[in-house]
């Protein structure tokens, strides 16, 4: 009896210990000690379930969608911008086929923010299977695009989309490490995107440049070196 009356003092301890940490630390730590209860043969279906939940929770990213995708819910300017983490992942073209953990790392966070009812919308796109965005974007595999869309103030002002890069590593990257990008808002560490090949706010975009400057550089990126000699050998020869 004394050691059961230990135990129940020692509970609400325990319990606000817990609610110290982060959510995202939380959230992780039970989905572990959830996999720690299973068999090695049982984690696969953990895995497909992370990645259904991915496939619900997480809007994919077109070359033609993308703008219609982010951009905000409401038109409320007191609600302030909405947030978006847009993870960007590739294949043996553009990731060297070394993506596959951080897709799977990507899913586990996905399920775990859908419990979260503060998270970010989630979207994604494939650099293997979207070329042109990923150049329309300049975008690299793997990362994660943190986008605060800005709302349209009474005065139809429009502020800055501001973004964040946040890189992740292929090998050591965990479901937790995505969820503190939110819960944490570890994407702050990183400086914010600007420049003329913003895709919201550059002159590129302004301009309404973005997607012919994406066809080019996929041209430039895919058509071999000696195809351009021959081109530039042909055009001098009609020049003279």
């Amino acid at each position: 009896m004394r050691l059961s009356a230990s135990l129940l003092a020692l509970l609400p301890l325990t319990i606000a210990a817990q609610q110290q940490k982060p959510l995202g630390e939380n959230l992780q730590s039970w989905l572990e000690k959830a996999k720690s209860y299973l068999p090695n043969a049982a984690t696969a279906p953990i895995a497909s379930t992370a990645a259904k939940a991915a496939a619900t929770n997480v809007v994919p990213l077109t070359k033609d969608n993308w703008r219609s995708v982010l951009t905000p819910s409401t038109t409320d300017p007191f609600q302030g911008p909405e947030s978006w983490m847009v993870f960007v992942t590739g294949g043996n073209k553009t990731c060297y086929g070394k993506c596959a953990a951080v897709e799977k790392a990507w899913n586990e966070s996905a399920a775990l923010m859908a419990a979260d009812p503060s998270s970010p919308k989630l979207a994604s796109f494939d650099c293997d299977k979207q070329p042109v965005l990923c150049t329309m974007w300049v975008a690299a595999a793997p990362t994660i695009w943190h986008i605060e869309l800005p709302i349209a103030q009474p005065d139809q002002s429009k502020p800055a989309t501001t973004i964040h890069i946040v890189g992740l590593n292929t090998t050591t990257t965990t479901a937790s490490d995505i969820v503190k990008i939110h819960t944490e808002k570890t994407y702050a560490k990183r400086p914010v995107y600007e420049g003329a090949l913003h895709p919201f706010d550059g002159w590129v975009a302004q301009y309404g440049l973005l997607m012919p400057l994406g066809y080019v550089l996929y041209v430039f990126a895919n058509v071999p070196s000696w195809a351009f000699m021959i081109v530039i050998s042909m055009g001098s020869r009609y020049m003279m």
